[in-house]
């Protein structure tokens, strides 16, 4: 019996066979198209590089520029597509274990401080209240800044400029200093200089130039009857000479707050012109005491609590402990004065939980 007879007798090989004798078929089909296709494109390189150099690279820079705008076109025309595909999986389903997840989309909104004034067009249904709520203001700020007669005078279409903090924005004249400028507007000169974005022709001094703009936070126009007063009100500290163990931080200071906590100054300012001493707000121990690194923090302490607690005073005008000293609460650190970034007599006070800083004013009350 032949091999053939055989095959005929047993259909399932003489299949198998046909099947390899066909994929080999396909794969010498595949290579030798493929070794076509790099031979034409090995050709026509050598006729675009001959040519390049034959010119003496004339035409390098529009073969370059042809590219680049090539391959700009595809990444256009391929935009649409690729967009669609990945809003269709953001927006989509995904089908877990649980069931059906839908994932939904949504616009974050910039928290980045505003440094100076922005221009808002009042829509129907504002009110000088609300715009000012909007933006974090007080309504006397709005006020101010646009000269306005009444609460009632804005009407849909207005143009309204919006400072960035409560307070003025003042345009500097001749002569004027951030001490007069703060007097003008009944505020501690501290505040004017703790807004990061003012400028100063001499750091050292906080010379100003004529002309220039200066942001006035809690500043108030001078002679004027107050819209909203419970937003200007100024704090005074408690005596903080009477000591008793309480497990909680005690006033370092007495004096008048004249900077509170705020995105930009992180810490309370406490002026008092005596420059009293500046107790311990807690037993602790001293890990910093002097100015080290002559930066705005000038003459200052800071005290670790143990419990993953540290506070800080700083602008001190003398030191009275050193670095490793414990202290208990109560106890007399230095005296309040005016070193590094400052501009009169006040204690800087900082809390710090893990290096975050918080605001003093729940610890001390």
């Amino acid at each position: 019996m032949t091999i053939f007879k055989r095959l005929r007798l047993n259909p399932v090989i003489r299949w198998w066979l046909d099947l390899k004798t066909y994929c080999r078929f396909l794969q010498q089909y595949f290579v030798n198209r493929f070794l076509d296709f790099i031979s034409d494109f090995e050709a026509g390189k050598d006729v675009v590089v001959d040519g390049l150099v034959t010119k003496r690279g004339r035409y390098t820079r529009p073969f370059l520029h042809t590219g680049m705008i090539g391959l700009f076109l595809i990444g256009l025309m391929l935009t649409p597509f690729l967009s669609k595909a990945v809003s269709g999986q953001t927006e989509g389903e995904v089908l877990g274990t649980g069931g059906a997840i839908t994932y939904d989309t949504m616009t974050s909104v910039s928290v980045k401080p505003r440094d100076g004034l922005v221009t808002y067009i009042v829509e129907v249904g504002d009110t000088v209240s609300s715009i000012a709520k909007k933006f974090d203001v007080s309504i006397d700020t709005i006020r101010w800044q646009n000269d306005l007669k009444s609460i009632d005078a804005i009407k849909p279409g207005d143009k309204l400029e919006v400072p960035p903090v409560t307070g003025m924005v003042h345009k500097v004249k001749r002569g004027e200093t951030v001490h007069s400028v703060a007097k003008k507007y009944d505020v501690d000169p501290q505040q004017i200089i703790n807004w990061p974005f003012n400028t100063y022709g001499d750091d050292e001094t906080f010379a100003l130039a004529a002309g220039q703009t200066l942001v006035v936070p809690d500043g108030v126009k001078p002679a004027e009857v107050l819209w909203d007063p419970k937003r200007y009100v100024a704090q005074v500290t408690p005596n903080a000479g009477s000591v008793s163990a309480t497990g909680q931080f005690i006033w370092p200071v007495s004096g008048s707050i004249s900077q509170r906590y705020v995105w930009y100054h992180r810490a309370l300012d406490i002026a008092n012109k005596a420059q009293p001493p500046i107790l311990a707000a807690d037993a602790g121990t001293v890990t910093v005491a002097g100015w080290p690194d002559g930066n705005g923090y000038g003459n200052r302490v800071t005290l670790s609590h143990g419990n993953g607690m540290e506070t800080l005073y700083a602008h001190m005008s003398s030191i009275s402990v050193s670095v490793g000293q414990t202290v208990n609460r109560g106890d007399v650190i230095g005296y309040v004065g005016s070193t590094g970034r400052s501009s009169g007599p006040h204690l800087h006070f900082e809390i710090r939980r893990g290096g975050e800083l918080l605001d003093p004013l729940p610890f001390l009350q």
